[in-house]
């Protein structure tokens, strides 16, 4: 691992959202996209670290379940990696239960993978590593 690249946060209104981190903390959106787990997300960069507001928009998306049983907040922390594969066979290997044992296109242009809660202490964990 090589840094914590974002912070995933889920949102009931990106729009709204989007206001608070601009207006209110002075933060610039700096890129908005439809993604893969049914969601529509914005981008913000803070030094090195990146936030990615999330919006579900289908009631059966990830995202919606996680509104529904927990509210707004922190749904993900993603570290960065050069060797997603190799993130994953260690923590397979050691015991975590993976989410995804082949990495996938993700927002952001990255490959992506999710490790489960149930093994990472009830923290929604990614690898994320730029595509090639």
């Amino acid at each position: 691992l090589t840094k914590i690249d974002h912070l995933g946060i889920a949102v009931r209104d990106l729009d709204k959202s989007v206001e608070y981190y601009e207006k209110s903390l002075g933060l610039r959106c700096h890129g908005r996209e439809e993604a893969f787990a049914k969601s529509e997300n914005s981008f913000f960069e803070i030094g090195e670290v990146h936030l990615e507001l999330l919006e579900p928009t289908a009631e059966d998306s990830p995202i919606a379940k996680f509104l529904e049983k927990s509210g707004e907040g922190i749904h993900h922390i993603a570290f960065r990696t050069d060797d997603i594969e190799g993130q994953l066979d260690q923590a397979s290997g050691s015991g975590v239960k993976l989410i995804h044992e082949v990495p996938f296109e993700g927002a952001a242009n990255k490959l992506v993978a999710f490790l489960h809660p149930k093994s990472t202490h009830g923290v929604l964990t990614e690898f994320c590593m730029d595509k090639e």
